[in-house]
């Protein structure tokens, strides 16, 4: 199989130029799906400027200059996903991977303190033998915790790498939340209701803003107010 796709066929949550190149890396199997998802390579080149090509990029991930959510990354193809943090010790910068209001990932530089922590989805969880609780989430970590009292599509704010629970965000009224799919993608939204729906379809969200989608998409970024910063235009 190819480790390379056509730039104008890369997914539309990657803020590339298209027709610069013809071609991009593929991202490795990880923690983030190759749609939803940017390969190191190209955030440290194509969007940060900090390597000029790929031999750069090998050289100072080799010299372990680079975290992402507190671990060293040494792989040039590593995904990177919604809410990671990528840390480079060269230039003591941090930056964190969001949605923009037109549904591009950026990758916005974030204060030395808020490198520290990350928010995560609830995507699922279940009773492990033992009977904890295991939490799923969304970048691929799993927490494991004695008590259920968080529920699925929750959003925790942990500190990295520990994993430690700082916060939790529940999916209810009052939450402020990102829409991470469809046509919103990109909007930051204030939760009104959340119906939980009596089918095999996902529950609805409503939202002051006038609208509704599935629950899959809605990310919650705090309460009252937003956790972390959202960049107003699209960078290309």
């Amino acid at each position: 199989m190819s480790e390379h796709i056509k730039r104008l066929a890369a997914p539309r949550v990657w803020p590339i130029a298209r027709k610069k190149y013809p071609f991009a890396p593929k991202a490795s199997p990880g923690p983030h799906g190759a749609r939803e998802s940017i390969p190191l390579l190209i955030v440290l080149r194509d969007i940060l400027g900090v390597v000029n090509n790929k031999r750069e990029a090998k050289k100072i991930l080799n010299s372990r200059k680079i975290k992402v959510d507190g671990r060293v990354i040494r792989d040039v193809k590593f995904p990177i996903g919604f809410m990671d943090v990528i840390s480079i010790a060269d230039i003591n910068k941090n930056y964190r991977a969001v949605y923009d209001v037109h549904g591009n990932m950026r990758i916005i530089e974030i204060p030395d303190d808020n490198a520290e922590w990350k928010l995560v989805k609830i995507e699922n969880k279940k009773v492990v033998p033992g009977g904890k609780i295991q939490l799923n989430l969304h970048d691929g970590r799993n927490i494991l915790l004695d008590e259920n009292k968080y529920k699925t599509g929750d959003v925790l704010k942990i500190k990295l790498p520990t994993q430690e629970i700082l916060a939790h965000y529940p999916m209810a009224e009052g939450s402020v939340a990102l829409v991470t799919g469809g046509t919103h993608r990109g909007k930051v939204v204030h939760i009104k209701e959340y119906v939980v729906v009596r089918s095999s379809q996902d529950n609805i969200v409503r939202f002051e803003e006038g609208f509704e989608i599935p629950k899959r998409y809605v990310f919650v970024i705090g309460i009252g107010k937003p956790e972390i910063t959202i960049p107003e235009v699209s960078a290309l």
